[in-house]
């Protein structure tokens, strides 16, 4: 049995990364003495009602922990999702209690931790003013500063650091920035229960965090054009709602109320996400550039027809399917009308991403790294 510490930025964001935080503390507590140590205002068993897992490790927050994270929150309403900053401010409290610890094991990015490691990477979080392997950056002079008090200026990450990306998309973008490309290993998702196909609803569910970057209200622009096609489809709309992202959050709570074919669904339980995916045909995902895409993957776990924007992660997801990826706005119409009116049915396995498969590579990780 190791000691082993969990960083986690914060929870507060309640999306994809979180249930990898959760599914992490859950693979490892059995075997392992773990303390969870973040920034947030959330509770660990928050996570474990939205994502259906049973984390139950110590967790540990900075002095004044709530207050900082509610100070946060409020500023990423106004000036986005300020992680790098919450990740800086992590490592430089940690690496005062890394003595207490065999190993550390970071599920929000990368760290430069003076202790072995292993490293999940959503997309890293420094140096971002260095271009990807599209060219494309976006850098600014926060993330200079807190790439510096990260310490992670020099680009070299520890080489007690063993790294793990949830996608090759973000495999690419972690070799470009610090020379080293991390093994994939898929986020978790167990197949969930549907109906039979012949007794689904004719709808849309979009899942995810309620966020400008999720770009939700792109989803009811997508059912608004299908329907003027001709084609009686509603949309569910489901997904967690942060401080963070109170005014988007009325846009869209607006945007529902004003079409009797849209339902929002804010903090449901896991059980009723399940139950809204296995009842209903399609699934939309409409972020843009996702890392991975849990909802996505929720969808084909779900046996539904699942669509997303044509970039990021989520082209793996869906294998690459050209009718299954869109553009724009208007081309997700055509594909969700031309998917509808012939009658498109699931073409990948329901447990391509399963949890089993997930937890017993994290433990392999870990053990490889306390040996």
């Amino acid at each position: 049995m190791a000691r082993v510490a969990v960083l986690h930025n914060t929870l507060d964001f309640r999306g994809g990364a979180d249930a990898v935080c959760a599914h992490v503390c859950e693979a490892l507590q059995e075997r392992h003495e773990v303390t969870l140590f973040t920034i947030s205002a959330t509770r660990l068993s928050t996570l474990n009602d939205l994502f259906g897992t049973a984390a139950a490790v110590d967790v540990r927050r900075p002095p004044l922990g709530d207050r900082l994270a509610a100070l946060l929150s409020r500023a990423d309403d106004r000036f986005g999702p300020q992680l790098a900053l919450r990740s800086a401010l992590l490592t430089r409290w940690f690496r005062r209690h890394a003595a207490e610890f065999d190993l550390a094991v970071s599920t929000a990015n990368e760290f430069a931790l003076p202790l072995p490691s292993v490293q999940y990477v959503h997309f890293p979080q420094f140096n971002t003013d260095v271009p990807g392997p599209d060219g494309a950056h976006d850098g600014g002079p926060s993330n200079r500063l807190w790439t510096r008090v990260a310490g992670l200026a020099d680009r070299n990450l520890p080489g007690t650091a063993t790294l793990v990306a949830n996608s090759g998309y973000t495999a690419a973008h972690v070799d470009a920035r610090y020379g080293e490309r991390p093994a994939v290993l898929h986020p978790p998702v167990d197949p969930i229960p549907g109906a039979p196909w012949d007794e689904r609803e004719r709808g849309v569910v979009a899942a995810g965090r309620i966020a400008p970057d999720n770009r939700t209200l792109d989803a009811v622009r997508i059912v608004d054009g299908v329907r003027e096609r001709g084609v009686d489809l509603h949309l569910h709309l489901v997904g967690s709602t942060a401080e963070a992202y109170r005014s988007y959050v009325q846009e869209v709570t607006d945007a529902a109320a004003a079409r009797s074919y849209v339902s929002l669904h804010t903090e449901v339980s896991r059980d009723r996400l399940e139950e809204l995916l296995g009842s209903h045909r399609y699934g939309l995902n409409t972020k843009h550039g996702e890392h991975f895409g849990m909802a996505l993957a929720e969808y084909v776990a779900a046996g539904m027809v699942a669509f997303a924007h044509d970039s990021g992660g989520q082209r793996e997801v869906v294998d690459g399917a050209a009718d299954r990826l869109f553009d724009s706005v208007p081309e997700a119409v055509d594909r969700v009308v031309d998917a509808v009116e012939s009658g498109a049915t699931p073409r990948l396995p329901a447990d391509r991403f399963g949890v089993d498969r997930f937890h017993r590579r994290v433990r392999e990780l870990v053990a490889d790294r306390v040996a």
